[in-house]
């Protein structure tokens, strides 16, 4: 399962690269980094993007209404057994790893996302890449 989660990101970067040189018409020869096409193009990163839209969507669907099924999904824990073929990493795991990598817990998240502007701020931290890439 990990070369699954890993190549998916990893393949669209590849596209996303592809299609950013034909736009800029660099050709092969022209000898240009992969970060030297971010910073031109002013792009981000593709895993950077995707965490971005993940907690935007995460906080517009925590501001929602009580009644909800948006808001009441996340601590749905359905009871029973993982069908076979079913991926261990759900949604709702990858979101909680990410917050216990700010040190906040579930709860805080959720009283954070009340609060709009509260949120763009701490959205940050879990949105950071650790690597040289930013």
């Amino acid at each position: 399962m990990w070369l699954v989660f890993n190549q998916i990101p990893r393949r669209l970067q590849i596209f996303v690269n592809t299609c950013l040189r034909r736009i800029m018409n660099i050709k092969w020869t022209d000898k240009v980094t992969n970060d030297e096409l971010w910073s031109i193009t002013q792009q981000k990163p593709i895993e950077k993007q995707i965490k971005i839209r993940k907690w935007n969507c995460t906080g517009h669907n925590l501001r929602k209404e009580v009644g909800a099924i948006e808001k009441t999904a996340p601590d749905w824990n359905p009871q029973g057994y993982r069908r076979r073929g079913r991926p261990k990493r759900t949604w709702r795991r990858t979101i909680e790893d990410e917050i216990r990598g700010t040190g906040r817990s579930w709860k805080k998240v959720k009283g954070i996302a009340g609060v709009r502007t509260a949120w763009k701020l701490s959205m940050h931290a879990p949105c950071s890449t650790r690597s040289k890439r930013t």
